[in-house]
């Protein structure tokens, strides 16, 4: 599987881009998308997924032309968009079967392949019940299922665990690392540790533009030996932020413990091992 993005662009009006000349090459594996909101990243999903089509530049997929025959992808698609709605009334067995029918699935096998996804998810004491009553998460978890119906192998998710408690991020985590091996993956988020623990590689947007793309180790290699942590007093954090990209602080023994990125280091500070959170946050800072 290889996905190509040439030189594509999504233009709203004379001045406003929701992406600009955006290039990338994508093979099997999982692409983690970082981004602040409105960076670019559903705008990118969209248009791969052929919901939506791009002003200008080609998309193909296994050199196919996808923006000429949309259907080639649709029918390798699987697709969970941010916005992603359910039917209330439904329970989440006959929502699924009725996502099945749209994308055109059936067989002897299509009640298997919902259990199974029910049980992966942790759906299925909550199977027969509306999804009306379903928590935030619980929806999710529905939407991620339609995602998957039909073994897809091109799989976008648009900020998929936007309501997941810890023990279904993990859980979701575990399930797309067993998918990635025959599928393309790409997962979009603005939380660096939705993507650091099962990216294979990170594409980072700012403002509709590819800022950095590669495997982790080489993005993290951006700031290595960049990155410190000293104590300050509460008083100088203004003036500190002036000057340096602060990652995080908290509070010990009365002073603030700031985690810094910088080229010169303030005196008494420690040298620590950089992160993507990291990298991330120098990248949008000095792009």
């Amino acid at each position: 599987m290889e996905l190509d993005i040439q030189n594509v662009s999504k233009k709203y009006n004379r001045n406003t881009y929701g992406l600009k000349d955006f290039s990338i090459h994508i093979e099997k594996g999982i692409l983690g998308l970082l981004g602040a909101n409105g960076a670019g990243k559903s705008t990118l999903l969209k248009m791969i997924a052929t919901v939506s089509k791009p002003t200008s530049g080609i998309i193909t997929l296994n050199k196919n032309n996808i923006l000429k025959d949309a259907n080639y992808m649709r029918s390798q698609l699987g697709f969970l968009p941010q916005d992603f709605g359910v039917y209330p009334n439904l329970n989440a067995h006959e929502f699924l079967e009725y996502m099945a029918a749209m994308k055109g699935i059936g067989g002897k096998n299509l009640n298997i392949k919902i259990t199974q996804l029910l049980e992966g998810l942790n759906l299925t004491e909550a199977a027969k019940k509306p999804i009306g009553t379903y928590s935030g998460g619980m929806k999710q978890r529905v939407g991620i299922a339609q995602a998957l119906l039909n073994n897809p192998k091109i799989i976008l998710f648009d900020e998929p665990t936007v309501g997941l408690d810890p023990e279904e991020r993990v859980r979701f985590r575990n399930l797309i690392s067993d998918l990635a091996n025959d599928c393309i993956v790409i997962l979009s988020s603005h939380i660096v540790s939705d993507i650091d623990t099962i990216a294979d590689k990170v594409a980072i947007l700012k403002n509709g533009s590819l800022v950095s793309y590669g495997n982790q180790k080489e993005i993290i290699e951006k700031v290595t030996n960049k990155v410190f942590e000293t104590l300050i007093e509460n008083t100088q954090l203004n003036n500190f932020k002036k000057e340096h990209i602060i990652v995080s602080t908290s509070k010990k023994e009365g002073k603030l413990k700031v985690r810094y990125i910088a080229n010169h280091p303030i005196e008494n500070s420690i040298k620590k091992t950089a992160t993507l959170e990291d990298a991330y946050l120098f990248l949008n800072k000095i792009t």
